[in-house]
C-alpha cells in the first residue's frame, strides 16, 4: 500500500500512464464531461473535494509544463484564478467554449466536487528532465 502521495488507485494508475505532451483537465463538478477521455470522479459531496486540493496533489505529482483555462473564470471565480495565477506563471487563457472543445483531446480528466463556476484547468505534461 502506497504511504504518500495519492492514494486513489485508479487516479494513480491513470497518471503513471500519461507521457510528454499528455493532456490532464481537472474540473468542477459542472463541467461537460466529453466522451472518449479516462475519467477519474473524485467528486463526494458539493465543495469535496476541492479545485484547490486537487489541483495541488496533482502537482506535486506530474512535470506539467502549460495550463490553460477558461478567460471568464478572472470574473466570475476570482479565487479559482488567483490559484490559478499563482500555480502556473504561463497560465493561457480561452474562452470557456474553446477550453470545453480541447477538454475532448485531453487523455485524463479529474472531476473534482467544486462548486463554484469555472474552477476549470487543462495541464499539459512535460518531462522531467
Amino acid at each position: 500500500m502506497k504511504k504518500a502521495g495519492i492514494l486513489n488507485r485508479r487516479l494513480s494508475g491513470a497518471l503513471a500512464e500519461l507521457g510528454h505532451g499528455h493532456g490532464v483537465l481537472v474540473c468542477d463538478a459542472g463541467m461537460p464531461i466529453p466522451d472518449g477521455p479516462r475519467v477519474v470522479d473524485l467528486a463526494f459531496v458539493a465543495g469535496v473535494p476541492s479545485f484547490a486540493e486537487v489541483v495541488d496533489g496533482l502537482l506535486a505529482e506530474l512535470v506539467v509544463e502549460g495550463a490553460t483555462a477558461a478567460e471568464e473564470v478572472r470574473a466570475a471565480n476570482p479565487a479559482a484564478a488567483a490559484l490559478l495565477e499563482d500555480r502556473f506563471t504561463d497560465l493561457a487563457l480561452v474562452p470557456h467554449e474553446r477550453l470545453k472543445e480541447l477538454s475532448a483531446g485531453a487523455r485524463l480528466i479529474v472531476r473534482t466536487g467544486e462548486a463554484r463556476p469555472y474552477a476549470n484547468v487543462l495541464l499539459r505534461c512535460g518531462v522531467f528532465f
